[in-house]
């Protein structure tokens, strides 16, 4: 063992560093980060918010600055960085590169966009636009009726054309046409809030109202499909304090219906959700909104600032919360994992988010419809809902459809319908010309039939035995010109593309699935003992699901294959 004093040993091997040791602080980007958070708390939970800050003023994210977001958070650079690479609308500029075009242009490329000629948008606009502005390819946007979408900035583009776009970029307004939404006067004059007023003020008990949701058979129409009033009373029976978190990131292929019912009527869901709150006794409340939305999200945070001002009864804490673009985060507990400023990682189960959930306390979540319809069951009755329905099913049923239809929109219908139905009475029937051929019953996730089997009534349950369901209700239609096979392709890249990483099944699944299939003649053996490994050991619903098309094309579409 040595006996020599360190002072006896060499500069050269003596390791001296003029500070401390990683990345030092600017002072110029930390007084920036400090001018733009303000006041707010630097709490953990809020690096996503403080994330856009920056984003929002800067256009993209600089080392200097996550350094100094970091330092003034007291967090790990290294978390840091990982939350701000996870998802996609953070620009992450590292030392030495380019900063982006000021303008960046995103066109839609999922199911419905692609149908609507989004490739050839694609392809013409980087020429168009030349090289100040950028142009990526983006998932679904929430607004498949108005395929193909391009979003330049935050403004989505309807039925987008290069000249559209490029109008658009220099300035001129082609955004989508959005409707007059009932604001908190109009819905107050109309009665609104007195039922959640009626309920603090004792003249309807939590066990009664509990009970008329579960009479009325309403379910999560999220896409799991879980029974609401089940949920609450789990909810309840939990030790205080318990939370609330609302699922407003319906980033599935299709689906739009939360959105547009935003649009219109804010606060008929807002009174939904407090209502829910109330029966389930929790004491604040997150609402968590995709961020591909934000002219809902200005539209919510005005309306929320109005009810706060002049509240109709004692209102809970509610807080909002913006996703960064992760598909991901539709699933429950990585939107909670989102909502704490981590990863959008699905947490392994047990134990189940009503029982440890957001910060680990027990949570109620729920999607935006499912509590759009919650005032109108208890005013109208359990009765009134359940009474509704085809072919032996109960309730409504909103949904988005989108392909080669008339009317593609939100269609409010009854639960049990038949795709030939709900094509016929709601959308107009087929685009001149186009023939029906297959259609999504659930969106990317919900596989793929022909048309031969459009007699099937659409709900939860009734699709399982085809390797299908219904999930969030969005139907996507396909004509005599589209192939099942391009269809499946396109499905695939999206999920290839928005995998956590957090499991191997998955995350190794969908990219080998994606190549094997991008092949002109299948593997079928291969594909289907792949497709059994993911849905046998994926974490989640989206390495479960993901197989989905790719079997049904085998299966219902072998003549493609041929």
């Amino acid at each position: 063992m040595s006996t020599q004093s360190p002072s006896a040993i060499p500069v050269s091997v003596v390791d001296v560093r003029p500070g401390p040791k990683g990345r030092s602080v600017d002072p110029e980007a930390l007084e920036q980060v400090r001018s733009l958070l303000g006041d707010a708390p630097r709490r953990r939970d809020l690096l996503l918010e403080h994330l856009h800050l920056i984003q929002d003023r800067f256009g993209h994210l600089s080392a200097a600055h996550l350094v100094a977001l970091a330092a003034e958070m007291k967090l790990p650079m290294a978390h840091v960085y990982e939350i701000a690479t996870f998802y996609h609308h953070f620009d992450v500029v590292k030392d030495g590169e380019p900063v982006p075009p000021a303008v960046t242009v995103r066109v839609c490329d999922s199911i419905g966009c692609e149908l609507a000629g989004a490739k050839d948008l694609l392809a013409k606009l980087p020429a168009i636009l030349g090289k100040e502005v950028r142009v990526i390819a983006a998932p679904c946007v929430g607004r498949c009726e108005s395929a193909p979408v391009a979003v330049v900035g935050q403004n989505p583009i309807a039925q987008a054309t290069p000249d559209k776009v490029r109008e658009a970029v220099s300035g001129k307004c082609f955004t989508c046409p959005t409707p007059d939404a009932i604001d908190y006067a109009q819905y107050r004059k109309a009665g609104g809030y007195g039922t959640i007023a009626d309920c603090l003020a004792g003249s309807q008990a939590r066990e009664s109202v509990t009970k008329v949701m579960e009479d009325a058979g309403l379910r999560g129409l999220g896409g799991a499909g879980f029974p609401a009033g089940r949920k609450w009373r789990t909810v309840a029976a939990m030790p205080s304090p318990r939370l609330m978190a609302v699922n407003i990131d319906e980033g599935e292929p299709g689906t739009f219906k939360d959105r547009y019912y935003l649009e219109r009527d804010p606060h008929r869901f807002l009174e939904g959700m407090l209502i829910a709150a109330w029966a389930a006794g929790v004491g604040e409340i997150y609402i968590y909104l995709r961020d591909e939305y934000a002219g809902c999200r200005a539209l919510l945070e005005r309306e929320l600032a109005k009810l706060e001002a002049e509240p109709p009864c004692a209102l809970p804490q509610i807080h909002m919360r913006r996703g960064a673009g992760a598909y991901i985060c539709g699933e429950e507990s990585a939107m909670i994992e989102s909502i704490e400023g981590k990863r959008g990682m699905p947490r392994l189960r047990p134990p189940y988010v009503a029982e440890v959930g957001l910060f680990g306390y027990p949570t109620l979540e729920h999607n935006l419809e499912t509590l759009y319809w919650v005032r109108d069951i208890l005013e109208k009755g359990a009765a009134w809902f359940s009474s509704q329905g085809r072919n032996g099913r109960k309730g409504l049923r909103s949904f988005s459809v989108s392909g080669r239809v008339k009317k593609p929109g939100v269609h409010l219908a009854p639960a049990g319908i038949t795709v030939r139905e709900l094509i016929d009475e709601y959308c107009g029937g087929m685009q001149d010309g186009e023939q029906f051929y297959a259609y999504l019953p659930g969106g990317a996730s919900g596989g793929i039939l022909p048309a031969s089997m459009g007699y099937i009534p659409l709900d939860f349950d009734t699709l399982n035995q085809y390797g299908c369901f219904i999930g969030s209700a969005a139907i996507v239609v396909l004509s005599e010109r589209d192939r099942a096979v391009d269809a499946a392709r396109n499905l695939l890249k999206l999920f290839a593309d928005e995998y956590c990483g957090q499991c191997t099944p998955c995350r190794v699944g969908t990219a080998k699935t994606l190549e094997l299939i991008a092949q002109p003649k299948w593997d079928r053996d291969l594909l289907i003992e792949l497709s059994q490994a993911m849905m046998d050991a994926s974490i989640c619903g989206l390495g479960q699901a993901a197989p989905n098309p790719v079997l049904c094309v085998m299966k219902y579409f072998p003549q493609e294959l041929a």
